[in-house]
């Protein structure tokens, strides 16, 4: 700590030591509810101290990641808590997150994720044209030259760019197929290779 630091810090202490002999003189008449009062904010400050010091080990427990076992060639991911796969891949270098779906035939990139691969969007040519839940969408054929996950990188991948509204970009079968196994458990997708 830098002796302004600690110039500061003692300011704080004076300047909180100053506000609770100003709230206790004002409420010495109830000074048993001033008490309680004081116990309960001190109650509430020490939690949400708790709370931002775990929230590491939280974060692990409600958003579950993927994990990569690059040395047996396999990726686990467990099943997010809206019931689906997320799985992050560095997509030319950046890193993209998708929902696993089984049900789109191709890798579908959102414009936001494209931009971000570094694709040139103002040469982009939607011509294809993809049926989604939301209707009809026009899409544009491009290659990839990298997808990794983790130590495992294929290069030139096709997909398209959906011109659409996408919030998440789709990790379809044509990306899948790349795999010799792909199981799906009650709670968590392995990969092999």
């Amino acid at each position: 700590m830098s002796e302004y630091d600690i110039g500061r810090l003692i300011f704080l202490i004076v300047l909180g030591g100053a506000v609770v002999f100003w709230y206790v003189a004002h409420n010495r008449q109830s000074l048993n509810r001033t008490l309680q009062y004081a116990v309960v904010w001190g109650l509430l400050f020490l939690g949400v101290i708790a709370g931002v010091g775990l929230w590491e080990d939280v974060r692990h427990q409600i958003l579950p990641r993927q994990a990569v076992f690059a040395d047996q060639g396999r990726v686990e991911v467990p099943k997010s808590p809206d019931g689906h796969f997320h799985l992050t891949l560095e997509v030319n270098g950046a890193p993209v997150e998708f929902v696993v779906d089984t049900g789109a035939s191709g890798v579908v990139l959102s414009q936001r994720d494209a931009a971000r691969a570094g694709l040139p969007m103002e040469e982009l040519v939607y011509l294809g044209r993809a049926l989604t839940a939301n209707g009809e969408v026009r899409t544009a054929p491009i290659r990839l030259d990298s997808m990794a996950l983790g130590p495992i990188v294929d290069q030139n991948v096709p997909a398209w760019v959906n011109e659409g509204d996408l919030d998440t970009s789709l990790l379809g079968m044509a990306y899948l197929q790349r795999w010799d196994r792909i199981e799906i458990t009650q709670n968590a997708l392995v990969l092999s290779r």
